[in-house]
C-alpha cells in the first residue's frame, strides 16, 4: 500500500506531463494542439490568402497608374486660384538699418532666390512678346519654352545697383510671386497692390512698372515639361521715412485686376499675403 507522502508527488508529475503535452504530445505527434498536416493546411491557406491580397493590391495600383498622366495631374480642382508668396520668407521682419548683421539674413535670402533670374541665365530663354498668353503645342514629353524674366527688370530691387536691396537705407524691398498652377490663364490684367493697415498711407514703388504679372508667363505646363520656367515677380520697395521707423507696419498685398480670388476668409494666402515689418534706426 502506497504511503500518503507519495500521493502529492504523483499528482505533481501528472500536472507537469499534462502541461508538456499541451505543447508537444509525443503520443499523437501534435504541436500546440495540431498535427503537422493541420499546421501545413493552415499555413497553405494563409499563404494563398495573402498572395491573393497582394495580387489584388498590385493590380489596383497598376490600373490606377494607367489612368495617370506623367505631365499633368489628373485632379486639379482643389487649387484653382494661386496663393501669393513673399520673399524673404518672413511674415514678421524686424531689423535695425544701421546694423547689417540684423538684415543680412533677408538680403542673403533675396540674393539666393534671384540666382535663377540672373540675366545670363535668362538669356537662354525666349524673349516673348508682352501682353498675350504664351501657349505652345508639342509632342508628348516635348519640352516647352520659357519666357525671359530678367533680374534687371526689378531695377532698384534687383540687388544689382544696391546689394542690400534697400535695407541699409531703411527702404527695404520684398518680392512677391504667385504659386504655380498648371494651365492657369488669368483673365484681365493682374497686378499687385499693397496697402498699409493704418490711417496714413505708405509710399511704395513697384517693379516691373505698376506691379503687373504679364500674361506672357502663362500658362505653365508643369515641372517636367517646363523645366526652365520661372515665375514672374513683382518687387515692392517700401519708401519709408523717419516717421515710419520704430513702428510695426502691417502691409497687405493683393492680386487685383483679374479673376483671381483674393478675398477668401478661409485662406488668408489665396491671392493675397499680409506681413509685418519694423525698421529701427
Amino acid at each position: 500500500m502506497a504511503s500518503n507522502e507519495d500521493k502529492p508527488v504523483a499528482k505533481e508529475d501528472e500536472n507537469a506531463g499534462s502541461w508538456k503535452d499541451s505543447i508537444f504530445n509525443p503520443r499523437t505527434g501534435e504541436f500546440c494542439g495540431r498535427t503537422a498536416k493541420s499546421w501545413g493546411l493552415i499555413l497553405l491557406f494563409y499563404l494563398v490568402f495573402y498572395a491573393f491580397l497582394a495580387g489584388m493590391f498590385v493590380l489596383t495600383i497598376w490600373v490606377m497608374l494607367l489612368t495617370l498622366d506623367d505631365y499633368v495631374p489628373k485632379y486639379r480642382d482643389r487649387v484653382p486660384h494661386p496663393g501669393l508668396v513673399i520673399r524673404p520668407k518672413q511674415l514678421d521682419m524686424l531689423f535695425n538699418r544701421s546694423q547689417p548683421l540684423q538684415f543680412a539674413p533677408y538680403v542673403q535670402t533675396l540674393e539666393s532666390f534671384l540666382q535663377h533670374y540672373n540675366d545670363t541665365e535668362q538669356e537662354r530663354n525666349v524673349a516673348c512678346a508682352a501682353g498675350g498668353y504664351f501657349e505652345q503645342e508639342g509632342e508628348v514629353g516635348e519640352q516647352r519654352k520659357a519666357c525671359q524674366f530678367k533680374r534687371s527688370d526689378l531695377s532698384l530691387c534687383s540687388g544689382l545697383s544696391d546689394s542690400t536691396f534697400g535695407y541699409t537705407e531703411g527702404r527695404p524691398c520684398v518680392l512677391l510671386k504667385m504659386n504655380r498652377i498648371i494651365g492657369l490663364k488669368p483673365r484681365g490684367d493682374p497686378y499687385v497692390n499693397c496697402t498699409a493697415k493704418r490711417d496714413t498711407p505708405i509710399q511704395m514703388q513697384y517693379f516691373p512698372s505698376e506691379g503687373r504679372f504679364d500674361k506672357m508667363y502663362f500658362p505653365y505646363y508643369g515641372n517636367k515639361l517646363h523645366e526652365r520656367y520661372v515665375q514672374p515677380l513683382v518687387a515692392v520697395k517700401l519708401l519709408l521715412n523717419k516717421d515710419d521707423y520704430n513702428t510695426e507696419l502691417t502691409i497687405e498685398c493683393r492680386i487685383e485686376g483679374s479673376d483671381l480670388r483674393n478675398n477668401d476668409d478661409r485662406d488668408k494666402f489665396l491671392g493675397r499675403v499680409t506681413f509685418r515689418i519694423t525698421v529701427k534706426e
